[in-house]
């Protein structure tokens, strides 16, 4: 049974700048449920990095409240914060910040051992999370100025899973990879959500918000609207970070989506459950949910 894990309540960020005051997110009222791939949408100076910082206690809201798990982390000191962070939440970003005169072992091993003492078992952990995301013991030991893009994100998300976060968060986490390097990680993130961990993603990037269960789209501080994919039904290979799809039977199909419409509340895009089995067509699947993206982006003006 899934359940909120953070919950907003009228959250508001303002930013004052010279004497102005910029209002950035607007009494944002929002629920994050457990093992949900939730994406973040918007144009540029929405508010979505803001939003993502504040649910996860990098910053802290002007107004409102944000309760994470059993905890209110709007009210805690930036000390208890500190620690709240580092046993609750994985960080991804697109600047992949790992420290250059270590090695990716060691990155790894430095974060693990904030939370878990115990050296070996740390050390069992991270050599796990890097053969799942398809980095060899060669690799372990390469500083990062010796990795690919791709490679040096991989070791990025392992990091960030070392800890067994309850959230993971990922702020545009193939922005400065190729294609290639960008769609291994998307798949990584995705079995990584396959597997139960939960994960709050912003992205600008229509092939990375198809990856998500649900996309909120953000506007002016305020959350316009959110779409309803579902699970992401097409095959992945962790391995070779490749999207086995084809896309010979990509043809026109009929419409799937009911709109549901409320006054003074968010457009919400829902799948609708008579549009055909789950998982009956993985191709079909995942064409279907393109389409139903881009018709909920067109309507919020993206």
């Amino acid at each position: 049974m899934t359940h909120n894990i953070i919950t907003t309540d009228k959250l508001c960020k303002t930013f004052s700048t010279g004497g102005l005051q910029q209002h950035v997110l607007r009494n944002l009222d929002l629920q994050i449920r457990t093992g949900d791939f939730t994406v973040i949408m918007g144009a540029s100076g929405a508010g979505k990095s803001t939003l993502l910082y504040a649910l996860s206690g990098i910053d802290t809201p002007t107004l409102g409240k944000i309760r994470f798990g059993d905890e209110e982390i709007d009210r805690m000191s930036s000390d208890r914060l500190a620690v709240f962070r580092r046993r609750n939440c994985g960080f991804v970003f697109q600047q992949i910040y790992l420290c250059d005169n270590m090695s990716l072992m060691d990155n790894v091993m430095a974060a693990g051992l904030l939370v878990n003492r115990n050296r070996r078992q740390v050390a069992a952990r991270a050599a796990e999370l890097f053969i799942h995301m398809g980095l060899t013991e060669q690799d372990w030991h390469k500083f990062p100025a010796q990795l690919s893009g791709g490679e040096a994100q991989r070791g990025a998300i392992v990091r960030a899973l070392i800890n067994t976060p309850t959230v993971l968060f990922a702020d545009e986490p193939t922005g400065s990879l190729n294609s290639a390097s960008g769609d291994a990680v998307l798949d990584l993130l995705t079995q990584t959500n396959r597997d139960g961990q939960s994960i709050i993603m912003v992205t600008h990037d229509l092939k990375s918000a198809l990856r998500g269960k649900r996309v909120l789209y953000l506007k002016d501080g305020i959350i316009r609207g959110e779409c309803a994919l579902g699970n992401y039904l097409g095959d992945i290979d962790v391995d070779r970070g490749t999207v086995l799809l084809s896309t010979q039977r990509e043809t026109e199909i009929s419409s799937t989506t009911t709109v549901s419409r409320q006054k003074d509340r968010p457009s919400v895009y829902a799948e609708n459950p008579r549009g055909g089995s789950v998982g009956e067509d993985t191709t079909h699947e995942v064409v279907t949910r393109r389409k139903r993206l881009h018709r909920f982006l067109a309507e919020m003006g993206w």
